[in-house]
Formats: structure tokens, C-alpha cells, sequence
């Protein structure tokens, strides 16, 4: 669904016909509901880092090739979300420390069909979906039960013959936790009888960073090697000061990417994506001898770039710094379809839920370049840098040691700071290398993005199959004209992969 201009509300949710029950009552013949005894169930502590995400919600789009079939869609899910303890439990306070308690669950509870305006639909499915997409925020989730759901809607729009979208707090896990459980849910649609296959990943077991061992031996080898550890610790140091002052003092300028008031915590939004080629990624990537966030980091600057210089009338010898919140996940770069398998063989409580994440301050650089190339190479060494430091894993102990000192309230000040103090946010995530099948459903695409930060414009991008997704969560009074931004993004990438196939 490509982003366009239109009235929010015409497709507003008119009606949830589910009815929310906030008292549990004894399951009915033939209903999808799993039970855990709650009285023998330990009750795990809620992690630091889960308390510091209270505000913020993930808000995942999902695009279906075959109409909704809701018996078929809700049988899957009563089988496979009892396998993720956190789909089954709820927050409680003992003794002033949040816990995870077990409840009974029944998944029709949590599945909304809303009824829109036939008229707004037909006339455009499009609008229709992201209208109702960016209306979420504003309904509020019933915390009596775990904080998750199901919205379909069952209509064609231009990408997809019918639309899922799941809204679960963060609290619950991270994208990389609802990647697996949405995965140990799917087949692949070539062999139904297996998972989908997950792209092949650099392996990396250990830490976040780790200098390698000489491959060769001699003095000059080993010496370079030695400094190796110097250059990590200093740039750990110089990074966490930064993130430090980031969240004391240290703020971006001014410019039309950010609001002026920094106490709007949760602006309205809207939610929109386009589809782009991943081959055309990876051929910018094996052109140019970089990674695939690289090729997203860099092209993501130029596409600001455009978006900015157009809009401000700034000279195009400028040249400006912003910087990004970019989450990091902490576990191994294998973790993905290790989990997943880990659940299949029935070892789901050996898989790492939650959240596990640390946070890097990225920068981005906006200025405008006559050769296209120049934005990736930019941002090969900007990352280059970043791998070359352990601030993902410092900023993660920081965080988790301040809230254990000073409170959740403490904590939850300084998270905001550090994305107030910041322009954007920035994520991307692997999927699937194939087309799947999720609870009998074939799988067009899939759009994850998240709300409850202050920042104006939060950005992902999301692999599957043969082509990667761009997702822009935007407030809609800094950025009215989202589509643009979008065109922007596309015609960057286009215009870089011009640039490579001339090498």
C-alpha cells in the first residue's frame, strides 16, 4: 500500500463487534481458550528494560494474498501462542515489583473485525486500511488481559487481497521475539510441511563485537592485533559519553524534522510503506563491497537529504548532522531461525523472549551529493566506526543499572530524553527468504513499526522474499506530505543503483 493524502476519517473504525470482557468466565464448548494454573505458575519479574518501553506499541501490517478465513486464522492461533508465555500473561504489582502472571486466554478476546464505511472502502481500500492503521493509537487496550491483538480486514486493496494487523505492547518483546513467534507459525508456501527458510547470516556467537585473532603470525600481526583492543575501548568511551550527554543535555538542532514541543510523547501518526527490490540492494551491496545496511543506512541519508534540501530551500552546499536511536538486538545474528526451530521441537522456554536490545546514537548526514554513491560510502564508514565499540552493550547495562538505582520513574525520564533528544529512530529487520503461509494464510508482505515515541519520524525496513519493505511511522503534522518522502526513498535507491551498475 503506497502512501496517499486523504481524509483520516473516512474509514474510521465505526464498531468492534467483539465484546472485551474484563471477568473470566468458564470456557464454552468447542471455544479456543488454554488454561496454565496460575497458582503454581512462577511468576517471572517484568525485565528493566520491558519497564522502560510502558508507552511504546508495535504495530505490525501484514498483507494477505486469499480472503480472511477467521475459524482457520483463530485454530492456529490457540495452538501456537500458548508456546510464548508472555501471549499469556499480564502485569502485576507485589511489593512494589512488577511481575508476569499466567491467565486463562481465549484468542477471540483478542481478534477485532471492525466495520468500516463501505463507501470510504470502495471508493479507496487503500486510504481505508492506513486510516484505520493510524486510528490504533487512539483506542486504548484492556490490561486486565495480555496486551495483544488481531485487527483484519477482510477487503483487496492494491497490495493484498485482505489485511492483519497486530498491535502488542513492548513490553512483551522485541522485534526479533515476535519475528520468531510469527515465523514458528508459518510454513513455507513451496513446502507446507517445513518452516520458512531464513536468509543465511554471519555468524556471531558471541559478543556484540570482538577483534579477530591474526590469521597470520609475526610481531606486526600480533601488535596490530593488541591495538585492535585499544581502538575498541576508546571508541566504547568516547560513544557512551556521548549517549551520556545525549541524554543529559546534548540535543539535535532544529529543523523540520522535529518538533519544537518535546512534551507531545505520543503524536497521532500514520503508517505507511513501500516496496522496494532486494535484489537491487544486494547487487548496490556487492558493487560498492558493503553490507546491506550500508546500502539502507546511506540510502536512507540521501533520501532525507532530497526530502530536506526541497522542502527548506537550504543552499545544497550545506550541510547538516542529525542522529538516530537505532536498537540493536543483543543476541546471536543465528538467534532467528534458532528460535524458531527451538519452539518447533517443542523447547520453547529455552528461547531468549523479551527484550533484548541496546541502543546505538547513529548519525545521519544530510547534504547533497553530485555522485549517488557517496551517501553509502558515508555510511559504510559511519557504521564501520560503530562495530568498532561496545556502546550497544553499555547503553543496555546503563539503562537496566539506572532504573535498578533510581526507579522506574527515573528510568522512564531518561529513556524519553534520549529520544527526545534525538531526530529519528531507525530499525531494520530480516524475514523470511522465501513466500510463506501464516495460520493458512499465503503472505504478501510484511510492515512492523511502532508508536509512543516522541520523534517525528521513526523508520524501518523489513525483508521477505525478493523484496525489503520501507516503513515510516510519521507524525502527520510534521510530515503532511508522507507520500513525498516516500517517492523520496524510492528514487534515492533507484539512483544508486544507476550509479553502481556504471563501476
Amino acid at each position: 500500500m503506497d502512501a496517499s493524502n486523504g481524509s483520516s476519517s473516512a474509514a474510521a473504525p465505526q464498531s468492534r463487534p467483539l465484546s472485551i470482557r474484563t471477568k473470566p468466565r468458564a470456557p464454552a464448548a468447542g471455544t479456543d481458550e488454554w488454561t496454565t494454573n496460575d497458582s503454581t505458575a512462577e511468576k517471572e519479574p517484568v525485565s528493566p528494560t520491558a519497564r522502560l518501553m510502558e508507552p511504546v506499541y508495535i504495530v505490525v501490517t501484514i498483507g494477505l494474498g486469499s480472503p480472511l478465513d477467521l475459524p482457520v486464522f483463530t485454530t492456529h492461533m490457540a495452538s501456537g501462542l500458548p508456546r510464548y508465555s508472555r501471549f499469556q500473561s499480564i502485569q502485576v504489582t507485589e511489593d512494589g515489583n512488577p511481575r508476569w502472571a499466567r491467565v486463562k486466554v481465549k484468542v477471540e478476546d483478542h481478534i477485532v473485525v471492525p466495520t468500516l464505511d463501505p463507501v470510504a472502502v470502495a471508493a479507496n481500500p487503500d486510504q481505508s486500511v492506513e486510516d484505520y492503521v493510524a486510528s490504533l493509537f487512539t483506542l486504548p487496550m484492556d490490561r486486565s488481559r495480555p496486551l495483544w491483538e488481531f485487527h483484519f480486514l477482510n477487503f483487496p486493496t492494491s497490495e493484498a487481497t485482505s489485511t492483519a494487523i497486530i498491535r502488542v505492547h513492548h513490553s512483551l518483546g522485541d522485534g526479533m521475539s515476535l519475528m520468531t513467534l510469527l515465523m514458528s507459525s508459518a510454513s513455507s508456501a513451496a513446502d507446507p510441511t517445513r518452516l520458512p527458510a531464513m536468509p543465511k547470516q554471519p555468524e556471531r556467537t558471541g559478543a556484540i563485537y570482538a577483534p579477530r585473532r591474526p590469521r597470520s603470525s609475526g610481531a606486526m600481526p600480533f601488535l596490530g592485533w593488541v591495538c585492535s583492543y585499544f581502538v575498541l575501548a576508546w571508541n566504547t568511551m568516547v560513544d557512551v559519553a556521548a549517549f551520556i550527554a545525549t541524554m543529559m543535555f546534548l540535543r539535535d538542532p532544529h529543523t523540520l524534522f522535529k518538533r519544537s514541543d518535546d512534551t507531545v510523547f505520543n503524536p497521532p501518526r500514520r503508517f505507511v510503506h513501500r516496496s522496494l527490490s532486494l535484489d537491487d540492494v544486494k547487487f548496490i551491496k556487492n558493487a560498492i563491497n558493503c553490507t546491506v545496511n550500508d546500502v539502507l543506512v546511506g540510502a536512507t541519508s540521501a533520501a532525507l537529504s532530497r526530502y530536506y534540501f526541497r522542502k527548506s530551500g537550504n543552499s545544497n552546499s550545506d550541510k547538516i548532522r542529525l542522529r538516530s536511536v537505532l536498537p540493536v538486538n543483543l543476541r546471536s545474528t543465528t538467534s532467528l531461525q534458532t528460535n524458531v526451530n527451538m519452539i518447533e521441537s517443542g523447547k520453547s522456554d529455552d528461547v531468549a523472549w523479551g527484550n533484548q536490545l541496546g541502543y546505538i546514537i547513529l548519525p545521519f548526514h544530510l547534504a547533497m551529493h553530485d555522485d549517488p554513491l557517496a551517501y553509502i560510502r558515508k555510511a559504510k564508514k559511519t557504521l564501520d566506526r560503530k562495530k568498532s565499540s561496545l556502546e550497544v552493550v553499555f547503553t543496555c547495562k546503563m539503562s537496566e543499572l539506572f532504573l535498578k538505582m533510581f526507579g522506574v520513574k527515573a528510568g522512564a525520564f531518561i529513556f524519553r530524553r534520549m529520544f527526545a533528544n534525538t531526530t529519528i529512530s531507525f530499525t531494520s529487520m530480516i524475514g523470511p527468504a522465501e513466500q510463506t503461509n501464516w495460520c493458512g494464510h499465503p503472505v504478501v508482505f510484511i510492515a512492523p513499526s511502532v508508536y509512543g515515541v516522541p520523534q517525528a519520524l521513526i523508520m524501518h525496513y523489513q525483508s521477505y522474499g525478493s523484496t525489503i519493505k520501507v516503513i515510516l511511522s510519521v507524525d502527520k503534522e510534521i510530515f503532511p506530505d508522507y507520500s513525498q518522502l516516500l517517492d523520496d526513498f524510492a528514487v534515492s535507491f533507484r539512483c544508486i543503483k544507476d550509479a553502481a551498475s556504471k563501476l
